[in-house]
């Protein structure tokens, strides 16, 4: 399996922070951000990684290079133009192929064990999308997602009205893939936003009866937005290393 990584967007919540990098390359303790999250998905089993870039993408392209000296295959493809989550993952379908695929935003932070697990729940019932869930008071910043009790998504509504929702499960932004997504990525049309959007892809593979499923994580998880997330995901992971049993 290889994993898709979306790491072109330029982050202007992020401020300061952005100025002269893109957000995945902004330190979050030990490591940069996209460096936690390709050692972990690395870590999971996956090695052969495609890492979509714009926004400074000469600065993640020269630090990670091919890969080889972080144990893994990085090629990578520009996103010239930002202009949304459905575009860039399109640009990858070459690269992919016909197989199933993992991925992953740039700016998505969750405990190292989710990213093995996810792989095996996929193996283990294979599906067009296996999405990730995180537990929030309110997913009105994200994608608010229900699901039934096999864990099959019926909806999802993207940035719904603050204390509008019955359920607690967000979107992660963690996903196992069919290729069947670029089928849709292929046809999206400009949202309100003026972007390619990929919720809107999954949408529609969820209206017309793909079989769309999802994975609860466990432990830590972030979107990383703001410098306050930055500082908070800061002190998740250094709690979390700390109190992990020696040598884990």
């Amino acid at each position: 399996m290889k994993a898709v990584i979306l790491a072109a967007g330029k982050g202007t919540r992020m401020k300061y922070l952005t100025a002269d990098k893109p957000k995945p390359m902004v330190d979050v303790g030990k490591e940069l951000i996209l460096e936690r999250i390709l050692g972990t998905i690395r870590d999971a089993g996956i090695c052969d990684f495609i890492v979509v870039t714009g926004y400074f993408g000469n600065i993640i392209e020269e630090h990670f290079k091919d890969g080889r000296d972080f144990g893994m295959n990085i090629r990578y493809v520009r996103q010239e133009v930002q202009d949304g989550t459905g575009s860039a993952l399109h640009l990858t379908r070459d690269a992919v192929g016909d197989e199933p695929f993992y991925m992953s935003f740039g700016d998505i932070i969750a405990s190292p064990h989710n990213y093995a697990n996810l792989i095996d729940c996929y193996r283990s019932d294979p599906c067009d999308i296996l999405l990730t869930l995180s537990h929030v008071e309110d997913p009105y910043r994200g994608a608010a997602v229900y699901v039934n009790e096999d864990w099959s998504v019926e909806r999802i509504i993207e940035k719904p009205p603050q204390g509008s929702s019955t359920t607690n499960w967000n979107n992660a932004g963690i996903f196992v893939f069919s290729p069947r997504i670029f089928d849709h990525t292929a046809q999206l049309t400009r949202s309100a936003r003026g972007e390619y959007e990929l919720t809107e892809a999954i949408y529609k593979m969820l209206a017309q009866g793909d079989r769309v499923k999802a994975f609860p994580l466990e432990g830590y998880w972030g979107d990383i937005g703001t410098p306050e997330d930055v500082e908070r995901m800061k002190t998740i992971i250094e709690a979390s290393e700390s109190s992990a049993p020696c040598g884990q």
